[in-house]
């Protein structure tokens, strides 16, 4: 018998086999893939708590960064504490940039903002012709979530005893007992950490949550020639529409109302443009926001191009070669962070991370345990 069977080995699943585990507690996952091939692994492996709004939100993230690192530094994973770098290119931008570094310092944020040349320090390869400012934050994370969640579970497994179980799908669940097809194993608790798992195993409480699926157009470019670095992740004046972390910003309505009136289209497929580098010098950029009943499975070549058109506004990169484009979905809810249910005496699902699957995991697994147990 287990004490703890977690359905589901992205990177939810695997903090909440993490924080369960450590508590010495016997902890088996099950995915029904082969290996994790959802949202976890088709993300820009972006640990971003400048993202999230201040207050409990960053706090959260906070605690999930500071996990995050622990494991990788035991893990031997690759990490790169790179922070990130936000670019200004227009008056309205630079605004909304110089309201946020007050609004960071007086909340005890390490920001700097910087001139173009300083800058160009930090990140070699940005394109400094009409560049007015930057913000560099020392906070942000990098990681490669394809190798990261394809190589943590041997690391959970060999040292803290978590079990693995690839390729098998849960099927029903009636605790004590867990149906695995024809199989039928005993646990105490049950933790639901797979997006349409949920769905399928409890479809009335999941479709009582209000989540809203989103869609995301990616890519992955060849190694960069000569080993260039990028330095900082990096984001532009577009994302400060994103984040509700930029929301208090004064300046930030202006901006809305002049990309809307100048590229209606980046409104229309929620583009933005950001780019991570992981340690084989790829670099992964994105991304679209579409959601509900506008998802299709066919992608937008359009959306890619647009991308790429304005990332060579953010960086020099003449010689940019792309290796792949995939798209990803995940689920999120409009106003919480995460949500989480309780359908029957010991069993939880955890849920709706949306784009913050990364960021949040961690510190969302160890709050939920510390709540359930």
């Amino acid at each position: 018998m287990h004490d703890d069977l977690v359905v589901g080995a992205g990177i939810v699943g695997l903090a909440h086999a993490y924080q369960l585990a450590r508590r010495g507690r016997r902890v088996a996952v099950f995915e029904r893939s082969d290996r994790a091939q959802g949202a976890s692994v088709r993300n820009f492996g972006m640990i971003w708590p400048i993202g999230q709004p201040f207050g409990p939100r960053r706090e959260l993230a906070h605690t999930s960064r500071s996990t995050w690192l622990d494991v990788l530094v035991k893990s031997g994973l690759w990490h790169e504490p790179s922070g990130s770098l936000h670019l200004a290119y227009h008056p309205d931008e630079a605004a909304v940039l110089e309201e946020y570094a007050v609004l960071a310092r007086e909340r005890g944020e390490e920001v700097e903002l910087l001139s173009p040349e300083q800058a160009r320090q930090r990140a070699p390869l940005v394109n400094r012709a009409s560049l007015r400012l930057g913000l560099f934050s020392h906070t942000e994370l990098c990681i490669d979530p394809r190798q990261t969640i394809a190589e943590l579970p041997a690391w959970l497994e060999r040292t803290l005893g978590v079990r693995f179980h690839f390729g098998r799908r849960v099927t029903a669940v009636e605790p004590p007992w867990v149906h695995v097809g024809s199989e039928r194993l005993k646990a105490a608790r049950v933790w639901i950490c797979a997006g349409d798992d949920l769905d399928s195993l409890f479809p009335e409480h999941y479709a009582s949550l209000g989540l809203v699926p989103c869609k995301l157009q990616m890519m992955r470019s060849t190694p960069l020639e000569e080993g260039a670095r990028i330095g900082p992740m990096l984001a532009g004046g577009l994302t400060l529409r994103h984040y509700q972390a930029f929301a208090a910003c004064p300046s930030l309505r202006a901006l809305k109302e002049r990309i809307a009136r100048e590229n209606p289209w980046f409104d229309q497929y929620g583009v933005h443009v950001m780019a991570s580098q992981n340690g084989l010098g790829e670099l992964t950029i994105g991304d679209s926001h579409e959601y509900g009943q506008a998802i299709e499975p066919f992608d937008r070549t359009e959306i890619d191009d647009r991308i790429l058109e304005y990332l060579h506004t953010m960086l020099d990169l003449p010689g940019l070669r792309i290796a792949a484009r995939w798209h990803g979905v995940y689920v999120k809810h409009p106003a919480e962070a995460y949500v989480t249910i309780k359908p029957m005496e010991g069993v939880v699902g955890v849920t709706g991370l949306g784009g913050a699957g990364m960021t949040l995991s961690f510190g969302v697994a160890q709050r939920v345990v510390e709540e359930t147990l």
